[in-house]
C-alpha cells in the first residue's frame, strides 16, 4: 500500500487531470457519479425501509459503500471526494479558479444524476414495494432532511464528509480494486450509520421524496424544490466543504505536503 505521504503525493496528479477535464467530460463524468451515489442510495434505502431504528441504519451502512465503489473504480467525477483538490491549490498545481470550476460543474452534474434516478425510482414505481412501505419511507426521508435546522445540517454535513474523504484517501492508498473497496468501506458505513448527510446522496433521496409524495399522493407539509434547495443542500454543501476542504485536504496538505518545502535544520 502508499503511506499517507504518497497517497497525498498521488493526488496531485490527479487534481491537475481533474482540473483540465473539458466541461462537455467533466459535467458526464459527474452525472455518472451522482448515478453512481444515488443508486447506492435506493438499495440501501430499499433493504432498510421496513426495518426498525438502528437495524435500518445498519443496513443501509452495509449497502451504501457500493455508491463509493462504483465511483472510484469505474472512474467519475463526485463533488465531495473532489473537495480534496484544495492539495493541488495550496502545492500551486493547480489554481483556485480551476477548482472552483470543477466542484461547480460537478456538482450540478451530481444533481442531474441524483434526479435522474429519483424519477426512475418514482416512475418505474419501485416505490411500490412493500405493499407501499418503500413510497413511505422515501417521503419520510426527505421530510426530515428538509425540515433539519441549518445548524444541524452544517455540522452533520462536516462530518460526513470528514469520513467521505477520509474513504477517498484511504481507497487511495490501495494498490488493488479489492484493497480500494475494502479501504473505502467502514468510513462510509460510518457516516451513514451515524446519520450524517451527503450533499450528492440528498440530491436523491430529497427529490424521491417529491416524486413518491406526489406519485402515491402522501402528505408532506414543507417537502419542495424550495425547501430542498435552501434547507438541505446548501447547508450541507457548506458542511461538506469544510470537512473535506478543511479537515482532510488542508490537514493533509500540511502534514505530508508542506514539510518538502521547509528548509532542513543545519546541525
Amino acid at each position: 500500500m502508499f503511506t499517507p505521504k504518497e497517497v497525498a503525493q498521488n493526488y496531485l496528479n490527479a487534481c491537475e487531470t481533474k482540473a483540465k477535464l473539458p466541461f462537455g467530460r467533466m459535467f458526464v463524468l459527474a452525472i455518472l457519479a451522482g448515478l453512481f451515489i444515488a443508486f447506492a442510495g435506493a438499495a440501501s434505502s430499499a433493504a432498510s425501509a421496513t426495518l426498525p431504528g438502528s437495524a435500518a441504519r445498519i443496513a443501509s451502512g452495509m449497502i451504501f459503500p457500493a455508491g463509493l465503489a462504483m465511483v472510484l473504480v469505474a472512474g467519475s467525477e463526485l463533488f465531495t471526494g473532489n473537495n480534496l483538490m484544495i492539495m493541488g491549490v495550496l502545492e500551486r498545481r493547480i489554481t483556485l479558479a480551476a477548482m472552483a470550476r470543477n466542484l461547480i460543474i460537478v456538482w450540478l452534474g451530481n444533481l442531474v444524476g441524483g434526479i435522474i434516478v429519483a424519477f426512475i425510482m418514482a416512475y418505474g414505481h419501485g416505490f411500490s414495494a412493500f405493499d407501499g412501505a418503500f413510497a413511505a419511507a422515501a417521503v419520510n426521508t426527505a421530510s426530515a432532511k428538509v425540515h433539519m435546522s441549518f445548524g444541524d445540517a452544517l455540522l452533520r454535513g462536516v462530518g460526513c464528509n470528514f469520513l467521505v474523504c477520509i474513504a477517498v484517501w484511504m481507497s487511495n492508498a490501495a494498490k488493488t480494486v479489492g484493497g480500494k473497496i475494502a479501504g473505502l468501506f467502514f468510513p462510509i458505513a460510518a457516516f451513514v450509520i451515524s446519520g450524517f448527510e451527503h450533499c450528492v446522496a440528498n440530491m436523491y433521496y430529497i427529490p424521491a421524496g417529491i416524486f413518491a409524495a406526489s406519485l402515491y399522493d402522501i402528505p408532506a407539509e414543507g417537502l419542495n424544490w424550495g425547501s430542498c434547495f435552501v434547507n438541505n443542500l446548501l447547508p450541507v454543501t457548506l458542511g461538506n466543504m469544510i470537512g473535506g476542504v478543511i479537515m482532510v485536504g488542508v490537514a493533509g496538505w500540511y502534514l505530508y505536503l508542506l514539510p518538502a518545502h521547509q528548509p532542513v535544520a543545519k546541525p
